[in-house]
């Protein structure tokens, strides 16, 4: 068995293991069983960990929340999820104490030092009259139970409209388990690198997030050393990779953007050879990036696509992607992935439509308390996670945009996957965001936003002229602004809706 680490503290998995049966007994002394939801409002740290596993161990269902939420998101969470219990870091109190629902039990964990460091903040100690994470459990004898009946996380999808939808699926069969088992090994490559114990890995992104949260419990679950970056910072994790050994990585690209960021001289200055495996999902990669990350490690880098709801569903290695630049992979023999028109029928290779897939024999999902989205998800009989892609001949999957993000301009469909695609290889572009504001002539108006590279002078000018080059001319965006940063997710993924919604403020329509 390996060892959870964070900062200069290290527990073992064993401890870990022994706390979280006590949390379980402490849970079950709350009432809180089978198909109850316990709320983790926490950055990555041990208890995250410790919380999950005891939920499982009850038969209850974990279910992070996106600590960066105001109080009326945490409040609507709380109460859609209809959190039995609600375990939350010391100094995040403060900022949500208004949309703690009342008789709700509160169990607080005392910030450590290396998270209150990375946050610019001192530790915080369990605030007086509240219950103390730790000391909590250790009044409770361990809970004798096992986890194989486990029901998994409910995590909440953050949809670029209305409220975030949380993901429950049914607890899973023995042979249920042994498929989602296989789809995790090969996806996040715990399979086929020796035993458990020689993987070193670090999680980078927040574990609030579907696939850092997956796999960190699943790392751990396994017996692999899981290593905690408090938040991602791209010179610290080249130091911990030469340091730890780490041989394990999922990431996103933006990481990648920041690793390629720093200067040649700290990039050469670390040993990365202990890499066997790395694996990024969750956003597109720019094809420049990805191609400079694999001269710069390897062929060690891999890719998956798939969704909170459908799981991983392609994959794809260096070798692969090489040959296919842009591919997101090939579907799982387990996996139905298929391109559809809006007649639902299945398009031939090379066209585009909507994505729809689903893993055969995985435990199925619904939206918690509204089964009537869930159902609205399916498509063809399988589950649309909102992108727009297409088939090559080969069986490669290409996205080309998020069906929901598509600009409908004088009836005429827009992707501005496209047309991102070009600005990023433009000089000077660090970053962009296309989407569609409202036109009283053609209904929507494509718009740009983009992030400039340090030390580069770009005009709207400039852009327009540059794409007009490269896409047809209804594409060029009616208006290009810049802005120093773009606002994002901790995933990576830019927050199109936080720059989009302004425009629509006012307006019955957002098409």
């Amino acid at each position: 068995m390996g060892d959870l680490i964070s900062g200069s503290r290290r527990l073992s998995l064993a401890t870990v293991s022994e706390r979280a049966a006590r949390a379980a007994a402490g849970l079950a002394s709350l009432g809180i069983g089978p198909g109850d939801l316990v709320a983790l409002y926490l950055r990555n740290d041990f208890p995250f960990f410790e919380a999950s596993f005891a939920a499982g161990l009850v038969g209850a269902y974990p279910t992070p929340v996106n600590w960066h939420y105001t109080p009326d998101e945490a409040r609507y969470l709380f109460e859609n999820s209809g959190a039995r219990a609600i375990v939350i870091h010391a100094d995040l109190i403060a900022g949500i104490r208004e949309a703690l629902p009342p008789g709700v039990p509160v169990l607080v964990v005392a910030t450590p030092p290396e998270i209150a460091a990375a946050y610019g903040m001192d530790a915080a100690a369990t605030p007086p009259g509240m219950t103390d994470w730790s000391a909590w459990l250790e009044g409770f004898a361990p809970l004798a139970a096992d986890d194989a009946a486990a029901p998994g996380s409910v995590i909440y999808t953050s949809g670029t409209t209305g409220h975030p939808k949380g993901v429950r699926r049914a607890p899973p069969t023995a042979e249920q388990a042994m498929v989602t088992g296989a789809i995790i090994g090969r996806a996040f490559g715990f399979m086929g690198f020796g035993e458990p114990q020689d993987i070193v890995t670090v999680v980078t992104g927040p574990m609030y997030h579907s696939a850092p949260n997956a796999y960190g419990l699943a790392a751990a679950r396994l017996g692999a050393t899981v290593i905690l970056q408090p938040r991602f910072e791209p010179e610290d994790l080249l130091q911990l990779i030469e340091r730890e050994r780490v041989t394990h990585l999922h990431m996103v690209p933006i990481m990648f953007h920041r690793l390629l960021k720093l200067p040649d001289e700290v990039k050469a200055r670390y040993d990365l050879s202990s890499l066997k495996f790395v694996v990024h999902a969750a956003a597109p990669c720019p094809p420049p990036i990805k191609r400079a990350m694999i001269e710069w490690w390897g062929p060690v880098i891999n890719e998956y696509y798939g969704s909170t709801e459908v799981s991983a569903v392609t994959f794809c290695t260096s070798e692969e992607w090489l040959a296919h630049p842009g591919t997101v992979g090939r579907a799982w023999p387990e996996a139905d992935v298929r391109v559809i028109g809006a007649d639902g029928e299945s398009l031939p290779t090379g066209e585009v439509g909507e994505v729809v897939a689903r893993i055969r024999g995985m435990a199925d999902f619904t939206y918690h308390g509204d089964d009537a989205k869930r159902r609205a998800s399916e498509k063809a009989g399988l589950i649309a996670p909102g992108d727009i892609g297409s088939f090559d001949k080969d069986g490669f999957l290409y996205l080309c945009d998020r069906a929901k993000d598509m600009i409908i301009s004088g009836g005429v469909n827009i992707y501005p996957a496209e047309i991102e695609a070009e600005l990023l290889k433009m000089p000077g572009v660090a970053d962009c965001a296309v989407f569609g504001i409202p036109d009283e002539e053609f209904g929507e108006g494509v718009y740009a936003v983009v992030q400039p590279q340090p030390g580069f002078n770009l005009d709207e000018a400039g852009v327009k002229a540059y794409l007009r080059a490269r896409v047809a001319g209804y594409k060029v965006p009616k208006q290009v602004d810049f802005a120093s940063d773009l606002p994002r997710e901790d995933s990576g993924k830019i927050f199109k809706r936080k720059l989009r919604e302004p425009f629509w403020a006012g307006l019955e329509r957002r098409i």
